[in-house]
């Protein structure tokens, strides 16, 4: 199980977490679209961008879920993985 299945399955009950990953999935999805429209060099700062946004918000988002007890441990993820995994919802 990914991480976002095992976090989906606590957003229906948790209204912040909602929120969370709203915008998670809101800044995956512009990320990825962004990383596949690239072309060589271009767009590069844009994507980079994104990126760390996305990042940033995905963090944000584990951080709460492991103060809620929803995740434990150490949790490593790729981030263009995540990225495609939370698209594909």
């Amino acid at each position: 199980m990914s991480i976002i299945e095992i976090i989906q399955k606590f957003v229906p009950n948790d209204t912040q977490l909602a929120r969370l990953f709203e915008r998670v999935q809101g800044y995956a999805e512009l990320y990825v679209i962004a990383k596949q429209r690239q072309k060589g060099c271009d767009g590069m700062g844009e994507v980079a961008t994104l990126k760390d946004d996305f990042t940033y918000s995905l963090n944000q988002m584990v951080r709460y879920c492991k103060e809620k007890g929803y995740l434990s441990g150490d949790i490593s993820y790729e981030i263009d993985s995540i990225g495609r995994d939370i698209c594909e919802l």
